[in-house]
C-alpha cells in the first residue's frame, strides 16, 4: 500500500509537470514561430526521462530483472500493459486504418478488445498462478518438456521479432518525420530510446518506464483531438458526439464520388492498369523487353552524358527491376491490383463489406472475421502481455489488471475513429477541390521529407486536387494530423512524443521477451543449469543488445507496412502458442507429444500461408500460392488455429495419459 501510494504522488507529479512543459513549448512557439527545433525537443527530453527512469530501476537481482519483483499493483500494471499493449500500430497505423478503408479498420478495435477478454478468463489468472518467468517456462513446466519449452522459445522469437520489426519501422518513421534523417539512421537512432529504458534494470525499469510512457501517448492523442474537434464545434469531448462530422463526412464522399472530374481520374487509372494487364499478357517476351529498353535508355543517357539525377533514377529502377520472368509476373501483378483498386469509386467511410458482387461480399465478410478471429486469439497468446501479469503481487491482482488494462485501452480506443473521421472531414473539405499551385505547406513537407508516404497527382491535367489524386500511406494520418487540421507545430511534437512512447514501450517489451527467453529458457534450463543468477542476467543484456541490433537491421529493410507485420504477428501467435495454453490450462488429458504436435502443426500452417501468399514473400522466393477461400494472409491464424486444436487432441488421445504429477499440477494451476 505504501508502495501504491508513493507511486500515485509521482506520477502525478510527473504528469502535471508533462502537461506544464506542452504549455511551456506553446508559449514558447507563439513567440518565436514553429520551427523544426520544437521535433527535436519533443522527442529527445521524454527519452531522457526515460534514461533516468531507466537509470534509477538498475538491477541485477534476478527476481527484479525478470519480473518486476511480482510487487506492481495492479492499477499501474494496467496502465504499463496498456504501454506495452498500444504499440506503433495501434498508435500510427489503426486511425490510419479506419481513414482509408472506414468499417474494416473496426475489425482492429473489436478482435483486440474481445482478446482481453480471454486473457482475463482463460490465460492471466493460471499464468500468474504458477509464476514461472516466461511463457516458455510455463508450458515447459506444465509439460515437465524441454522439448515443448524449446518449442514455445522458438514460437515467442518468431512472434515477438516480427512485432519488434514492426515497432522498430515505426521509430525510423518518426525520426525520418521529425528529425529530418535518412529512414535507415532514424531506426538506428531510436535504438538508443529503447536500450536506455530495458538495458539496466529489466522489467523493473521497463514497467516504471511503461507507465511514463502511457501517461505521454494517451496526452499525445487526446489533446489534439480535442483541439481539433472544438474548433469544428464538437465540444471537448468528441467521443460523444463525432456522428455530426460523420454525416458531413457521408455528404462530401458522395459529392465527391458523383462528379464527372473524378469519374475522368478513376477511368485514367483503369487505362494504366490495363497497360499493366498488357504486359502481363505478353510474358515472357515483355520482360525482356522491358529490361532492354531500360538498360538501353542507360547506356544513352551515358553516352551523351545525361543528368547525374537521371542516370541515377534510371541505375536504382534497373536495380528494383525483377529477377525473372515469374518475380516480374508478382510484381506486375500487385502494380495492375494497385491501379485497380484506385480506379474503384471510393468506399463510403460507413458502409460495410463493399463489393460488386455476392461473391465478393461474402469473401470481404469472411475476411473481416476471419482477422478479428485473429486479432483476438493472438490478443490472448502474446508472450510480452501475458508475462506482465506475473509481476503483479497475487492471482487476484493478476485480474483485476486485465480490468485496469481494458479501461487504459479503451481510452485510446475511443478516440482513434474520432480522430479518422476529423481528419477524413478535413481532407474532404480543404485538400480536395484545390488548384495545384496552392497545395498546403504540409503536403510540401512530406512529399519533400517522404515522398512515398504521400502522393499528390494531376491524373486528368486539369490542375485540382481530386480525391482519386491523392495517395497518402495510412502510417501518416496520425503523424500528420495536427498539420492537416492547422494546429501549432508544438501538437506535431505532441503527436511525435506519443508515437515514439508507443513505439519504445512495446519495442521495450518485445525486446526483454527474446532476451528473457533466450537466456532463462535455451541458456539456464539447456545450455547451463548451474549458471549464477547474475550470469543469467548479464546473458540476458548481452542478448538484449544483439537482439536490438539484428531486429533494427531487419527493420531498414522496410519490409511492409506495420499493421500487416503486428497482423501477421498476432497470427502467428494465436497459431502456435493459443491451443496448447488453453488445452494446457484445461484438459488434464494434453500431453507432452500432443502439445508438440499442435504447436509444430499450428505454426507451419500458418507461416506456409503467410509465404506463399504475402506479396513480399513471394516476390522474394518467387513461389505463389493459392488463397484458401479467398483469406488474406494477415489472417493466417484462421488455419493455424485449428491446425493446433487438432493436433493436440488427436495426439493427446493417442499418447498414453498423463501421469499423477501432472495431472496434480494442473488441478494446482486451475484452483486457487
Amino acid at each position: 500500500m505504501r508502495l501504491a501510494h508513493r507511486l500515485i504522488r509521482s506520477y502525478a507529479l510527473y504528469t502535471l509537470g508533462f502537461l506544464g512543459f506542452i504549455f511551456v513549448m506553446w508559449r514558447i512557439e507563439l513567440a518565436t514561430g514553429p520551427g523544426m527545433w520544437i521535433g527535436y525537443v519533443f522527442l529527445f527530453v521524454p527519452i531522457a526521462v526515460y534514461a533516468v527512469i531507466g537509470l534509477l530501476s538498475r538491477t541485477s537481482d534476478l527476481v527484479e530483472y525478470y519480473v518486476a519483483g511480482r510487487r506492481v499493483p495492479s492499477f499501474f500494471n494496467g496502465m504499463a500493459t496498456a504501454a506495452d499493449w498500444l504499440s506503433a500500430a495501434s498508435f500510427i497505423g489503426l486511425a490510419g486504418s479506419l481513414y482509408a478503408s472506414g468499417y474494416d479498420g473496426l475489425a482492429y478495435l473489436m478482435g483486440w478488445t474481445g482478446g482481453y477478454c480471454l486473457v482475463a478468463f482463460l490465460l492471466a489468472p493460471y499464468v500468474r498462478k504458477l509464476a514461472r518467468y516466461t511463457i516458455a517456462d510455463f508450458l515447459g513446466t506444465r509439460f515437465s518438456s524441454n522439448l515443448v519449452r524449446a518449442l514455445a522459445v522458438l514460437a515467442t522469437l518468431i512472434c515477438s521479432f516480427v512485432y519488434l520489426v514492426a515497432q522498430i519501422q515505426g521509430v525510423g518513421l518518426i525520426a525520418v518525420r521529425f528529425i529530418g534523417v535518412d529512414f535507415a539512421i532514424g531506426i538506428f537512432c531510436g535504438l538508443a530510446g529503447i536500450l536506455v529504458c530495458s538495458f539496466l534494470g529489466g522489467m523493473r525499469a521497463v514497467t516504471w518506464t511503461q507507465v511514463a510512457q502511457y501517461i505521454i501517448l494517451i496526452a499525445a492523442i487526446l489533446i489534439p483531438v480535442s483541439l481539433i474537434a472544438h474548433r469544428d464545434g464538437l465540444g471537448w469531448l468528441p467521443q460523444f458526439d463525432y456522428g455530426k462530422v460523420m454525416q458531413r463526412v457521408e455528404t462530401l464522399e458522395r459529392e465527391v464520388r458523383d462528379t464527372s472530374a473524378e469519374t475522368n481520374v478513376r477511368e485514367e487509372y483503369a487505362h494504366r492498369a490495363a497497360l499493366w494487364q498488357s504486359r502481363l499478357d505478353a510474358l515472357p517476351q515483355s520482360y525482356a523487353e522491358e529490361k532492354t529498353r531500360l538498360v538501353d535508355a542507360l547506356a544513352n543517357m551515358r553516352r551523351h552524358n545525361g543528368p547525374l539525377r537521371d542516370i541515377d533514377s534510371l541505375e536504382r529502377e534497373i536495380e528494383r527491376f525483377p529477377r525473372d520472368p515469374e518475380a516480374a509476373r508478382v510484381a506486375w501483378t500487385q502494380q495492375r491490383d494497385d491501379l485497380l483498386a484506385r480506379a474503384a469509386p471510393p468506399v463510403p467511410m460507413h458502409e460495410p463489406f463493399p463489393a460488386d458482387s455476392d461473391e465478393a461480399r461474402r469473401i470481404h465478410e469472411r475476411n473481416f472475421l476471419s482477422l478479428l478471429l485473429c486479432l483476438s486469439l493472438g490478443t490472448a497468446s502474446l508472450p510480452h502481455i501475458l508475462t506482465r501479469y506475473n509481476t503483479t503481487t497475487s492471482v487476484a491482482s493478476a485480474r483485476r489488471s486485465v480490468g485496469w488494462t481494458l479501461f487504459f485501452v479503451a481510452l485510446f480506443y475511443l478516440t482513434v475513429p474520432v480522430l479518422a473521421v476529423l481528419i477524413k472531414f478535413e481532407i474532404l473539405s480543404h485538400l480536395t477541390g484545390l488548384h495545384f499551385a496552392d497545395l498546403p505547406h504540409w503536403v510540401m513537407q512530406w512529399r519533400r521529407m517522404e515522398p512515398t508516404m504521400i502522393g499528390i497527382a494531376d491524373i486528368n491535367g486539369d490542375g485540382i486536387v481530386h480525391w482519386s489524386d491523392i495517395q497518402m500511406q495510412p502510417d501518416m494520418v496520425v503523424l500528420a494530423a495536427p498539420e492537416i487540421a492547422g494546429l501549432p507545430y508544438v501538437m506535431s511534437g505532441l503527436v511525435a512524443s506519443g508515437a515514439l512512447a508507443a513505439a519504445l514501450s512495446t519495442a521495450d517489451g518485445l525486446l526483454l521477451t527474446i532476451s528473457n527467453v533466450l537466456s532463462h529458457d535455451v541458456y539456464y534450463h539447456m545450455v547451463d543449469p548451474n549458471a549464477s543468477s547474475q550470469r543469467r542476467v548479464t546473458m540476458s543484456k548481452i542478448l538484449l543488445l544483439g537482439v536490438a541490433l539484428f531486429a533494427s537491421w531487419v527493420a531498414s529493410l522496410n519490409a511492409g507496412n506495420i499493421l500487416f507485420l503486428v497482423g501477421a504477428a498476432f497470427s502467428l501467435a494465436a497459431s502456435s502458442l493459443f491451443p496448447v495454453l488453453v488445452l494446457g490450462v484445461f484438459w488434464k488429458r494434453t500431453t507432452r507429444l500432443g502439445a508438440v504436435a499442435g504447436m509444430v502443426a499450428g505454426l507451419a500452417v500458418c507461416v506456409y500461408y503467410i509465404v506463399s501468399t504475402y506479396p513480399f514473400f513471394t516476390q522474394l522466393t518467387g513461389f505463389e500460392g493459392a488463397r484458401w477461400f479467398g483469406i488474406e494472409p494477415i489472417s493466417s491464424g484462421v488455419f493455424g488455429v485449428p491446425a493446433g486444436f487438432l493436433a493436440t487432441i488427436i495426439v493427446s488421445l493417442v499418447d498414453r495419459k498423463p501421469d499423477e504429477y501432472t495431472v496434480a499440477l494442473v488441478d494446482y494451476i486451475r484452483h486457487p
